[in-house]
């Protein structure tokens, strides 16, 4: 979705790392349908007893058990549908009710010094929630050229994710067309929850 840069020569560490694989996970389930070796991956996945490793593991359980068209129907129901679907994945809805407004100006302005671009064959607006989502991957592992400072990462974070995902997370885990992807909506609401915890210590 996004142009990216080679990656920095900066390492990251174990942590970071973690949260790297998060974001991408969810901005590879939220980008497009599920195909085939991602749904073969996800089946592979354990969490731990947190709540978040508990998510992931009912993830990969309902990998299990769904389609490779069962997927990729929901998806379209929830995100496509016949003009819209049942949700919106976009900050300027969420944020105002429309798309293309002053939400998604700021972030294209807030974008450009961080050396972040959208890819010239993408249609939707860069404020799609799997395109934030490969935003802060790319903060901290230095896709986009360098590794950004926590203080960067927590002004991004704040100014365009936490304040509307958390509510696009909850809806999703919460519709009740979701099935395969319920978890993925209880997995981006904690996740959110931990990275605002952390960035507040």
């Amino acid at each position: 979705m996004l142009n990216q840069q080679a990656f920095s020569a900066d390492r990251i560490d174990e942590a970071d790392q973690l949260r790297v694989n998060v974001y991408r996970l969810l901005a590879r389930l939220l980008r497009q349908p599920p195909d085939a070796p991602l749904l073969a991956i996800l089946k592979q996945m354990t969490g731990d007893d947190s709540e978040l490793g508990q998510a992931i593991t009912d993830l990969s359980q309902a990998a299990a058990v769904t389609s490779l068209a069962a997927s990729r129907d929901e998806y379209n129901t929830l995100f496509i549908g016949l003009g819209r679907g049942i949700l919106t994945p976009f900050g300027s809805y969420y944020l105002t009710g429309f798309l293309h407004e002053k939400p998604l100006a700021r972030l294209r302005d807030d974008m450009v010094p961080l050396g972040i671009a959208r890819s010239d064959d993408v249609r939707d607006p860069e404020d799609h929630v799997a395109a934030l989502m490969e935003m802060m991957a790319g903060l901290i592992d230095g896709t986009f050229g360098t590794v950004q400072p926590l203080s960067a990462q927590k002004a991004f974070f704040d100014r365009h994710v936490v304040s509307w995902t958390p509510h696009f997370f909850k809806d999703l885990e919460d519709c009740p067309s979701a099935g395969f992807f319920k978890p993925v909506g209880r997995i981006g609401r904690l996740f959110m929850a931990i990275e605002q915890g952390a960035f507040e210590m």
